[in-house]
């Protein structure tokens, strides 16, 4: 393991926020609400999604042109002040091509293999210090487990857990995020998908990695306190509408309960609960893993577009 007092050792501590652009807003603005999220107005006419009870801005939505796709416009990692100059010294060193800000917090810009402009400023961690608390309620004898709908609180989104995104060229796109930002593999299959993590403790995952021809945003995931809320969520949006997605099921890499909502742009909003955790500093032990074990350790079968890229080139 390397010496945490090394500059091999410094990496961002969080997935602060992502922002992508959407053709109509108000659909967006619907889904989001549905879904169980807090929709804000923000301050350049987009909208802002947080969890309730929570003051950290997640996801940031423009408005984007008409009849377009949606557009996965930026990814923005938190670090600590300290460690700044490390980042930019990697960043030189390298020659990495820099990018125009695409919002005012600072600090630094630059583009992905694929051009995806990143960002790496300083934040306060939005990344979990410990594993996410998980419960399995139960009701004692003589007591009814289940509530009706009409009485059951509904379940709210806690925090992001994870983005994942899609990546032209794997092994290129691993170097590079680990070379640059100092995440680390916990997991992959081939091509297909890898999960990194961050050095200060987070989740199996902070970030995923999925094979395409070309950048997008395939799908973010928010934590739930129990598989019950997984799926309770996930029958209200059926019975709002949105009938299409995958689950109830459990991931092999990662041990989380899922239901993958398909949003009204192809992509994808999961809920999740109990995935598993790195500490800070953990030497996890990363394995590459074969296809068919690797999406489901129980549950239905993904759906044959699942790891389509429905943005434009």
């Amino acid at each position: 393991m390397e010496d945490v007092g090394s500059t091999a050792a410094i990496g961002v501590h969080s997935a602060d926020h992502f922002a992508f652009a959407v053709p109509e807003l108000d659909v967006a603005t619907r889904f989001y609400t549905d879904f169980g999220l807090d929709v804000r107005q923000a301050a350049d006419c987009g909208l802002e999604l947080y969890t309730f009870d929570n003051p950290h801005c997640w996801v940031k939505i423009s408005q984007g042109a008409e009849g377009s796709s949606k557009k996965l416009r930026y990814l923005s990692f938190g670090a600590y002040q300290q460690d700044m100059p490390e980042f930019e010294r990697r960043l030189n060193e390298r020659k990495i091509e820099r990018c125009a800000p695409l919002n005012d917090d600072g600090g630094l810009w630059f583009k992905s293999p694929d051009g995806l402009p990143l960002q790496i400023k300083v934040a306060e961690k939005s990344s979990p210090d410990t594993k996410s608390h998980f419960i399995s309620p139960s009701a004692e004898p003589g007591r009814a487990g289940a509530a009706p709908k009409a009485v059951a609180p509904a379940a709210k989104p806690r925090r992001l857990s994870h983005v994942a995104i899609f990546v032209a060229d794997m092994d290129e796109a691993l170097d590079f995020y680990a070379d640059i930002l100092g995440l680390r593999l916990s997991d992959r299959c081939g091509n297909h998908i890898s999960f990194v993590h961050g050095i200060h403790g987070s989740d199996h995952h902070l970030l995923a990695l999925v094979g395409s021809t070309h950048t997008g945003l395939h799908h973010m995931s928010w934590d739930l306190p129990s598989v019950h809320d997984v799926g309770v969520s996930s029958q209200c949006m059926i019975d709002k509408g949105y009938t299409e997605g995958w689950g109830l099921g459990r991931h092999l890499l990662g041990s989380n309960y899922f239901y993958y909502v398909q949003d009204p742009w192809n992509s994808y909003s999961e809920y999740i609960a109990d995935m598993d955790y790195v500490p800070a500093g953990h030497d996890w032990p990363s394995a590459d893993h074969e296809p068919g074990e690797v999406f489901s350790y129980w549950g239905p079968r993904s759906p044959k577009k699942f790891p389509q890229n429905f943005e434009a080139a």
